[in-house]
């Protein structure tokens, strides 16, 4: 059964998590961390699948930076009753998972948590429409349906068919939109793309493709390792 770290300063929200997953058929917390400064060796004793981080005044982007580092493969999520656009960005960067607030209801917990031990990602859209500008780029009507097929979670052969392409065109494409839109990969061009498209008609600078509406939350479905990524799957968190 997979497990579950907490790192709180907060009993109560320890005492909380317990009585949350007690019995969950699928989730199981094996202790809680009260500080930071014992969250490796607690990390490195337990091995846990995932690790549940409260946001507090002691996390920074330096302990972020040393839980990445750590020699575990532990993923992250961030609890949060709210959080700078910059840590947030930072916290991204360093591979955290998910960024969960805590006014969201129990059930929408434990989503997140089963879904990232998936292999999946969970951030609100609000908080990725913040870290994406809103910069505008005039991009080809080719261009601006591959950026719509991308954000639809499509895989460069799925891709490739949708518009009659070879997939070797499609990964010279891709190579030149992370060029022009400054953007590292995959993750990123379909958050540019959740960001610009016209909820109902799926548009980027005006070329239509049909798309489902944007939900106001989303999460990329299982994005392997940089040498291995492909097109991330969106998947809508109604």
């Amino acid at each position: 059964m997979p497990s579950v770290l907490l790192c709180t300063d907060e009993p109560i929200l320890a005492e909380g998590l317990i009585r949350v997953l007690e019995g969950h058929p699928d989730l199981n917390l094996c202790s809680y961390c009260s500080n930071v400064e014992n969250l490796e060796t607690e990390l490195a004793f337990h091995e846990p699948d995932l690790l549940l981080l409260d946001l507090t005044a002691d996390i920074h982007f330096g302990i972020l930076v040393k839980l990445r580092q750590a020699p575990v493969r532990t993923r992250f999520v961030l609890w949060v009753h709210s959080i700078s656009t910059e840590l947030a960005s930072q916290a991204m960067g360093q591979g955290v998972r998910g960024i969960l607030r805590k006014s969201l209801p129990t059930d929408r917990l434990m989503r997140c948590l089963t879904r990232v031990l998936d292999g999946e990602l969970w951030f609100e859209k609000t908080l990725t429409d913040s870290l994406m500008s809103a910069q505008q780029f005039r991009l080809t009507r080719r261009e601006g349906q591959l950026v719509s097929l991308v954000s639809q979670g499509m895989k460069n052969k799925e891709v490739a068919t949708a518009l009659n392409i070879s997939e070797g065109t499609v990964k010279v494409y891709l190579s030149r939109l992370f060029q022009k839109l400054g953007v590292k990969d995959r993750f990123e061009l379909a958050l540019y793309g959740l960001k610009n498209l016209t909820p109902g008609r799926g548009t980027v600078n005006a070329t239509p493709l049909p798309v489902q509406d944007i939900p106001r939350s989303f999460f990329l479905e299982r994005i392997p390792p940089q040498s291995q990524r492909v097109a991330p799957r969106l998947v809508v968190n109604c």
